[in-house]
């Protein structure tokens, strides 16, 4: 039953992935996906590594302690969807979004607990499972915070991220022909014609 539900898992994952990274935001998407990756996997090999949890059934089990499919795909999507319903959120409507957030994968993951082997709690609780989701929920969004205050030419419409380079300017087609037909002196190309 396990492997149905993680089959389950990555065949959802992966269809919804097309309609959660939106083309047009594509370098900031992947920009929380990826940092999601990183502190999801590094928070659950800290707590495998102290046995506070465990995975019993997991892709690639000889390989990896942690269970890839949540760190490096269910986490990451989720975190993208969280920071696009997110970002222009008050602070008090940022931490009640957040309790939809995390509420309902808590109370998942200690049903899946109790009934499944996907999970083991060792010294962990559901109130563990809370803070840790919304901590990596609250870290993420800091840090899309922090891109924001970086690279100030990412502007924000509607909530989602929609880049915008007023102020850059675009070479000349003059430009780029006459540099397209310059020789230097020492070009050995130019040398054999």
């Amino acid at each position: 039953m396990e492997k149905i539900l993680l089959r389950i898992l990555f065949a959802s994952s992966v269809a919804a992935a097309p309609f959660i990274m939106k083309r047009n935001n594509l370098l900031m998407y992947m920009t929380v996906f990826f940092a999601k990756c990183v502190l999801s996997s590094s928070l659950d090999s800290i707590f495998i590594k102290k046995g506070n949890i465990s995975y019993p059934v997991r892709p690639f089990a000889k390989i990896f302690e942690t269970n890839i499919l949540y760190d490096l795909l269910f986490y990451p999507l989720l975190s993208v969807l969280w920071v696009r319903w997110s970002y222009q959120s008050k602070p008090l409507e940022l931490i009640t979004r957040s309790l939809v957030f995390s509420g309902p994968m808590t109370l998942l993951q200690w049903f899946l607990e109790m009934k499944t082997d996907l999970f083991r709690w060792k010294s962990w609780s559901a109130l563990h499972t809370f803070a840790s989701i919304n901590f990596t929920l609250f870290t993420i969004r800091g840090f899309v915070g922090l891109l924001r205050r970086i690279t100030p030419e990412i502007n924000v419409r509607g909530g989602n991220f929609v880049e915008e380079r007023a102020n850059s300017k675009m070479l000349s087609p003059e430009f780029i022909a006459s540099t397209a037909n310059h020789r230097l002196p020492n070009d050995k190309y130019a040398q054999i014609q």
